[in-house]
């Protein structure tokens, strides 16, 4: 087969097989996202025609070694990457029903499972213990083959069928290399995901890159969308200049301090999520600038949220945010005060003066409002609690989160859709819901990253972690936990007594578990979504959010076991 692209490489030989370890994976989400953007760009610059050979893919990765400086023990990670981005338009082409996803048995919890085997593979019971079932049933509920077998037999003999038309595999590296010629031979477009850890026994897989993949289809358009791109074009709204363009130049020493705390550090989700709806619901996918008034609309997502910021802060007695100080601390409370009001003001100023319909600009403040309305009451049950520390049941923590921070989510995906035109109710109840499991995760997730990042972990706040360890401790250790919740132990009891106790009762693994769950449910909540191009953003933006580290991938291959095995969670 004629392959243009590898005519314009330098005649390279290709060098050994790298096989990355653990300390040879990109440590960071930056990292990865640089090589993919990498492999990106090679592919739009070659377009090279698939198949290629492993030697010629190869000399890719060693192409863009040389030329962009790249530690070449990433080389097999971005083969990979290559590969994946070669076949992904002509995967998305391919109906459901023509593809097969090929899952590993090393991700099963090997010691509890009870799935046999037969000559197939895993028979997966259903237990609940590891990923495979949620994939297995969301694949086959699309309407895949599924297997949880070896990589190189089973795909040679799906392939001969001449049912299978596309194959998704999760496996360790070396055996995506070793069922790499079999899917070149028979020109199979083929997405590979690797496995995380270099163990070949209860292993994890990220799980978002999963599900991304196996919904990949070409009625989503979003799949070509350049989120990182389109949150640069976001972060560049909330410049000193660009905020002064919407808002106006300030006139007064209190739009100053508003618009400097505007322009401040901040993961800017909110206002990102605004613009990624607005962009998903649009007919054309193409390049076009963002309108104007999007801008605004963004910027009082981001009003409402700082606002809060400055109020928890002060109701917190916080004296850093975002590694500076706070605004109270800065200017003392009245100050901040006033500058989180006129926040908050400046915000429904900005929705009011949209160019839409007045329908559309009522319904947007009756959404903002009614999201405010809430985060006031979760926050005044936190408040309230903190006059008299009580233990809390997880599901009143729960809720709490639910209450303070879902609705900042809500608030920023109803109003991208509002300013798009769209106003189907299915579509905002799966927006609402949507937002209730993602904000509750992300809360989670902060609860989970207190713990590791603090030097001394005191919460001074309801928290998950609290009512769990509360909820597991033995009759001779809720007194421990119940003084915990009353704020009545020292840093040093609290390092000695609790932290142990946290690790002996596993809370972390349970709150992790909770915090997948409502990750899933996330997704889960869009299935009534007809629209593939919005409920292929809001997957995005799950595995976005909570990106999963790579911590590796396996370097044990057992001829006689080389399947891949089952995904354990």
């Amino acid at each position: 087969m004629k392959i243009p692209m590898v005519k314009k490489l330098p005649q390279l030989v290709p060098q050994q097989v790298y096989r990355p370890s653990q300390d040879d994976i990109p440590d960071g989400k930056e990292q990865r996202l640089e090589l993919k953007k990498l492999a990106v760009d090679y592919i739009a610059q070659h377009k090279p025609v698939p198949p290629i050979s492993l030697d010629d893919l190869r000399i890719c990765c060693d192409t863009i070694i040389k030329e962009q400086n790249v530690d070449p023990v990433y080389r097999d990670f971005l083969a990979i990457l290559l590969n994946n981005e070669m076949w992904r338009d002509t995967l998305a082409t391919v109906p459901y029903e023509r593809r097969l996803l090929l899952l590993p048995k090393c991700l099963r919890v090997e010691d509890k499972c009870p799935a046999p085997f037969d000559e197939f593979g895993l028979l997966c019971k259903q237990c609940g213990l590891c990923s495979i079932q949620d994939l297995q049933n969301e694949a086959e509920r699309l309407g895949y083959a599924v297997l949880v077998a070896e990589g190189s037999a089973i795909v040679m003999a799906m392939i001969q069928t001449g049912k299978i038309d596309a194959i998704v595999g999760v496996s360790c590296i070396n055996v995506l290399e070793k069922a790499f010629s079999y899917m070149e031979a028979a020109a199979i477009p083929g997405v590979a995901i690797p496995l995380l850890q270099d163990d070949c026994k209860d292993t994890t897989v990220d799980l978002d890159w999963v599900w991304d993949v196996i919904h990949l289809t070409s009625d989503d358009h979003t799949y070509r969308l350049d989120l990182e791109a389109l949150k640069v074009q976001v972060s560049k709204w909330f410049t000193p200049e660009a905020l002064s363009d919407v808002m106006g130049s300030p006139q007064s020493q209190t739009e100053e301090i508003a618009q400097e705390w505007l322009a401040r550090d901040g993961k800017r989700w909110r206002p990102f999520l605004t613009a990624s709806v607005f962009k998903a619901l649009q007919d054309d996918q193409s390049e076009t600038p963002l309108p104007a008034d999007l801008a605004k609309v963004a910027i009082a997502v981001e009003c409402f949220h700082k606002a809060s910021l400055i109020h928890d802060d002060i109701e917190d007695d916080d004296a850093l945010r975002y590694g500076e100080k706070t605004l109270h601390e800065e200017y003392g409370v009245p100050v901040a005060l006033n500058i989180g009001d006129y926040l908050l003001g400046e915000g429904y100023r900005l929705l009011a003066s949209c160019d839409v319909s007045s329908e559309i600009i009522s319904e947007m403040i009756r959404i903002a409002s009614a999201g405010h309305r809430s985060l006031c009451l979760g926050q005044g049950t936190e408040l309230c609690w903190t006059r008299d520390p009580q233990p809390l049941t997880s599901l009143e923590v729960l809720d709490i989160f639910s209450n303070k921070t879902a609705p900042a989510f809500e608030i920023a995906l109803r109003l991208g859709a509002l300013y798009a035109g769209v106003t189907d109710e299915t579509i905002h109840d799966t927006l609402h819901t949507y937002s209730d499991s993602l904000g509750i995760a992300y809360q989670i997730r902060d609860d989970l990253e207190d713990l590791v990042e603090q030097e001394q972990w005191r919460p001074n706040k309801p928290s998950l972690l609290m009512s769990v360890v509360h909820e597991k401790s033995k009759k001779e250790q809720k007194e421990l936990t119940t003084l915990l919740w009353k704020q009545d132990l020292t840093e040093k009891q609290i390092k000695e007594d609790i932290e142990p106790l946290l690790v002996t009762l596993d809370v972390d693994e349970r709150c992790r578990h909770l915090l997948d769950s409502y990750k899933e449910q996330a997704i889960r909540s869009l299935t009534e979504l007809d629209n593939p191009t919005l409920k292929g953003l809001l997957r995005r933006i799950v595995g976005k959010i909570f990106q999963v580290e790579l911590k590796g991938w396996c370097h044990e291959f057992e001829a006689g076991d080389a399947s891949g095995t089952a995904i354990s969670a």
